[in-house]
């Protein structure tokens, strides 16, 4: 093993070298055995080395400590996955009552509410969870309630706040109860006044000039606001989430059954085209990989990317952390393939796009959008390209900074219905999506990172 520990470490360097990113801690468990990888620095303005106990906030891969909180309220009686959800949070209103009487908890947990991605300007009041689920009747319904799985932000908040009403604490406090203490995750925290006292790193953001400047705010969100906790407000270091996986891999710790445990890593709706996976369990993404099936989550920061990766039948887990937008995204990417050739003899090979098809181009070029975001495809000198990107208005809006977006990068559709495609260059490299259409075969949405994006 020893050897592997060595090419693992050789390909970490190399790889934060060639992507440019500061700050990686990297963690594997084979087994019983854990290897730990760090690189670089937290901070490129004041330098510490990073370790495998150095803080990183996690953002999306959040969502994978919301679930199992959820569900050992599930377990103990006090949530029923199939009640709807008001009768946890009947102060709940949507842009549709409709909707808001049939969403279940369930429909929450594996992202098939139809809510849109999130709400984006909900600062207002006291940044409590409360203040956030107040304000989700100005959120876009983009389906009805189990018709289509959709990535929600906002669905995971509304979870959290289930949490809170059912226990009667806040949510990070019922967190801290249900999951965290009793696992020994002293590493894994929120509030800024924990992450202060040990040593975490900085989030880069990387300007056309090629220089970096340090992200502000340190998560995606100013200290204090505590409404996206649940869907993306974890800080943990590579340590504590390789504990993670060893717990979400094992018999449950007397916390969870490993029935419930297996139960929250099998197909509950399936994803199409999606680099996300092929099916969303919940809290986690499931994937297989060249036959062998793979569980786990990624996120997403100002300038700070996570990935967590979980293969159950072979004991195994990998954990990257990387301190530098966009590249770092890639970075991560790298690190699981890596690791999953070099411990599991498994190697992923992506697919070859069909070559450039100027009608097939024509039927989608145009803007798409969430709430936060524009996507625009576009034609550019005999290729079709994908750019994505924070709203003007609303960046022009923001008294904070917010990550660079994302610049128009070549795709290209793959073999099949003819609506699929992967992104070949740039940032997102890799990501695969979809394209959806109306009844008469006119393009309406596309889909990326799992997010549905309306035809403007």
């Amino acid at each position: 093993m020893s050897g592997k520990r060595e090419a693992l470490a050789a390909f970490v360097e190399a790889a934060a070298k060639e992507f440019g990113v500061p700050g990686v801690a990297v963690a594997v468990l084979i087994g019983d055995e854990e290897i730990h990888v760090s690189q670089g620095v937290t901070n490129v303005d004041h330098p510490l080395p990073i370790d495998e106990h150095t803080l990183f906030p996690i953002a999306s891969v959040s969502k994978s400590f919301t679930a199992t909180a959820l569900m050992r309220l599930v377990e103990q009686g006090r949530i029923d996955l199939d009640a709807p959800v008001r009768r946890y949070v009947p102060e709940l209103r949507l842009a549709d009552e409709e909707s808001a009487a049939r969403i279940t908890v369930l429909n929450l947990i594996n992202h098939t509410a139809g809510l849109d991605w999130n709400l984006v300007d909900a600062d207002e009041g006291d940044g409590s969870l409360a203040a956030f689920v107040g304000q989700l009747d100005r959120l876009p319904l983009i389906a009805p309630p189990g018709a289509r799985a959709s990535y929600s932000q906002a669905g995971y908040n509304l979870l959290g706040r289930v949490v809170e009403n059912v226990t009667g604490l806040p949510f990070e406090q019922a967190l801290a109860d249900l999951v965290l203490e009793p696992l020994g995750l002293s590493d894994t925290v929120f509030d800024l006044d924990d992450v202060v006292v040990r040593r975490f790193a900085v989030g880069h953001n990387r300007a056309e000039d090629g220089s970096l400047t340090l992200a502000r705010p340190w998560k995606s969100r100013r200290a204090g606001l505590r409404g996206n906790n649940p869907g993306g407000g974890v800080v943990s270091s590579a340590s504590d989430l390789l504990r993670w996986a060893r717990f979400q891999l094992g018999e449950g710790e007397g916390l969870l059954t490993a029935e419930t445990l297996r139960r929250m890593q099998e197909p509950t709706v399936e994803l199409r085209g999606s680099t996300l996976g092929d099916a969303f369990g919940m809290g986690w993404f499931l994937r297989g990989v060249e036959g062998v099936r793979t569980v786990g989550h990624g996120g997403s920061g100002n300038g700070q990317f996570a990935e967590l990766l979980l293969v159950p039948e072979r004991d195994f887990a990998v954990v990257s952390l990387a301190n530098c937008g966009p590249e770092g995204y890639q970075f991560n990417q790298a690190v699981l393939k890596r690791a999953l050739e070099l411990f599991l003899d498994v190697v992923e090979r992506e697919p070859e796009p069909l070559p450039y098809d100027e009608q097939r181009a024509r039927e989608v070029a145009g803007r798409y959008e969430i709430d936060a975001m524009n996507l625009d495809i576009a034609l550019e000198a005999g290729r079709l390209t994908l750019a994505v990107g924070i709203k003007p208005e609303i960046r022009a809006a923001s008294d904070v900074e917010m990550p660079p977006d994302y610049p128009a990068a070549g795709i290209g559709f793959l073999p099949g219905d003819g609506d699929e495609y992967i992104v070949t260059e740039g940032g997102l490299k890799g990501q695969k999506g979809f394209f959806s259409r109306a009844d008469d075969g006119t393009v309406t949405g596309v889909d990326l990172a799992g997010r549905l994006f309306t035809r403007s």
